[in-house]
């Protein structure tokens, strides 16, 4: 079921663009939510590609890529704020699994650091989104989190303005699925969020209300 507009936190949500919104940043976009207040609201674009993949990023901020897997991944557009910055948008890492790149089930004591990155924002019942440069270098030695998607850019919004958007039916919403983010193909990322929600973008119209 997609939120409401009023007073829902849509932390750990999808905001789906619905055909009416034209703004060229966000057509046809999906946006993971990291974070929703009445102050605000800060997301990551998820499906939309920019011109380079992680071993070029690498090689732009001068370390080897250490993850095969991760070499030809695109990095993404995260959205129209700060461009030149990185965001990880990652799974959630803690410090016993470090060391491998696809780390076993470990057992984590419930005290432990939620973290091992200096500058990490954990995504209450979601992911984790780092911006500090440790975790590229994690990455760089061949460890870090098993599943990583890299933004450049983030959305945000000021207090009000997306409860007005969604208001104006510029948006859908729907609880986030990690899957849609890390092993969905880009270009569809946008339609599987929407079968989230049961209905296709072909039944969709500029001026349908939330489903």
């Amino acid at each position: 079921m997609a939120a409401s507009t009023e007073s829902t936190n849509l932390t750990n949500h999808f905001l789906i663009a619905m055909p009416g919104l034209q703004d060229a940043t966000f057509a046809h976009s999906v946006v993971y939510l990291c974070e929703h207040s009445e102050r605000g609201a800060l997301g990551l674009m998820i499906n939309k590609q920019t011109d380079i993949d992680m071993q070029d990023l690498f090689e732009r901020v001068e370390l080897s890529l250490g993850r095969k897997d991760l070499t030809r991944q695109p990095v993404l557009r995260g959205g129209p704020v700060q461009t030149e910055r990185g965001f990880v948008l990652h799974d959630v890492m803690r410090p016993q699994v470090l060391e491998s790149a696809h780390p076993v089930d470990t057992d984590v004591e419930l005290d432990d650091p939620p973290t091992p990155y200096a500058s990490t924002l954990s995504i209450p019942g979601g992911l984790e989104m780092t911006s500090s440069r440790d975790v590229l270098e994690a990455l760089a030695h061949g460890s870090g989190p098993r599943r990583v998607m890299v933004m450049l850019g983030y959305a945000a919004w000021v207090g009000g303005q997306l409860e007005s958007e969604l208001a104006d039916n510029a948006w859908l919403t729907v609880g986030a699925d990690p899957d849609v983010i890390f092993d969905t193909p880009i270009a569809e990322r946008y339609d599987r969020a929407l079968a989230l929600l049961g209905v296709n973008a072909w039944t969709l119209s500029p001026d349908a209300g939330r489903a």
